[in-house]
C-alpha cells in the first residue's frame, strides 16, 4: 500500500469517526486558554464563527463539568483549573513534580532566590512547581503561571534541547498564537543554548531579573522541563549568577537522575 493511499485512508476514517460537539466543545476551549478575563456567549460565538444557539449547550456541559465557570455577574465564562489539575494528575508529570519539589526547595534556599520548573503547553510553558525564596524579598513566577514560549529562559532551553520534529510541533503552535512567524535568528540562539548547556538572559517582563535556566532531560537526552531561577540582584547580596549557575546546573542534573534521564555529558 502505498504513503499516499494511507493517508487517504485516515483522512477517510477521521470524517467517519468525525465528533462535532466534542470538536466545539475543545476548540472553546482553547479559546478560554487565551482570554484570562473569561467571554460572554457572545464573544465565544464571534470568535468561533458560530451562532449563540450552536455553542449554548457546549458553554453549559463544559460549565456542569467543571472546566469553564461564570463570573459572580454571570455575564461571562472563565476557565477554571481543573486541566491544570488534570495535567498535573498525569502519572509522567506527577511523578516529575514530586521529584522536583524538594530540589526547589533546596535551591531557593542556597541561593535565596525563587526557582521554578516549567514545562511545554501547546507553545507557551506552563509553571507546574514552585518554590519562593525564604528572604523577605523576592522575585517569583506564580505556580500555573503561562508565559509566551519566546519571551522566556525556560521556553528557549526545552526548544534547545528538543528533537527536530517536537521543536517544529512546538514553534508551529507558538506561531499559530502569536501570529508571528519564527525568528530568522531563532536556529543559530538554540544551538548556542545547547552547546553551552544554559540560558541566560534578560527578563522580557521585569526590569532588573535575570532568568537562568537548565534543562531537565528524558532518556533519550530531550527536554522535557526547566528548571529556572529569576535572579534580582540585591543591595549587599553575596550571592552571583555565577553561584546561581552552579546550584542550578547541579539541581537539574540531579533532577534528570531521579527521573531516569540522560544527563548532559
Amino acid at each position: 500500500m502505498s504513503i499516499d493511499t494511507e493517508s487517504r485512508e485516515a483522512e477517510e476514517e477521521g470524517r467517519r469517526y468525525h465528533a462535532p460537539a466534542l470538536e466545539k466543545g475543545l476548540a472553546i476551549l482553547e479559546l478560554f486558554a487565551d482570554q484570562p478575563n473569561g467571554l460572554t456567549k457572545t464573544e465565544v460565538g464571534r470568535s468561533l464563527g458560530r451562532s449563540v444557539s450552536e455553542i449554548f449547550r457546549v458553554l453549559a456541559t463544559l460549565e456542569r463539568c467543571g472546566f469553564i465557570s461564570q463570573t459572580p455577574g454571570g455575564d461571562r465564562y472563565v476557565l477554571t483549573l481543573k486541566l491544570f489539575e488534570m495535567a498535573n494528575r498525569h502519572p509522567p508529570t506527577k511523578r516529575l513534580v514530586a521529584e522536583a519539589r524538594p530540589l526547589l526547595q533546596e535551591v531557593a534556599t542556597a541561593l535565596e532566590q525563587s526557582c521554578h520548573l516549567a514545562m511545554p503547553n501547546d507553545g507557551r510553558i506552563v509553571v507546574v512547581a514552585q518554590s519562593d525564596a525564604p528572604s523577605s524579598m523576592g522575585f517569583a513566577v506564580r505556580l500555573g503561571a503561562q508565559v509566551d514560549l519566546l519571551n522566556t529562559a525556560s521556553g528557549h532551553i526545552l526548544l534547545a534541547f528538543q528533537a527536530p520534529d517536537e521543536r517544529d510541533r512546538m514553534l508551529a503552535a507558538w506561531s499559530r498564537h502569536s501570529g508571528t512567524p519564527e525568528p530568522a535568528d531563532l536556529s543559530a540562539h538554540l544551538d548556542a543554548i545547547r552547546q553551552r548547556g544554559y540560558e541566560e538572559m534578560a527578563s522580557y517582563q521585569i526590569h532588573g531579573v535575570v532568568n537562568l535556566a537548565f534543562p531537565v532531560l528524558d532518556a533519550h537526552g530531550h527536554a522535557v522541563a526547566a528548571m529556572t531561577v529569576p535572579f534580582l540582584a540585591r543591595i549587599g547580596d553575596r550571592i552571583s549568577p555565577s553561584d546561581v549557575k552552579t546550584v542550578l546546573q547541579d539541581a537539574s542534573r540531579r533532577l534528570t537522575a531521579a527521573i531516569g534521564g540522560k544527563p548532559i555529558v
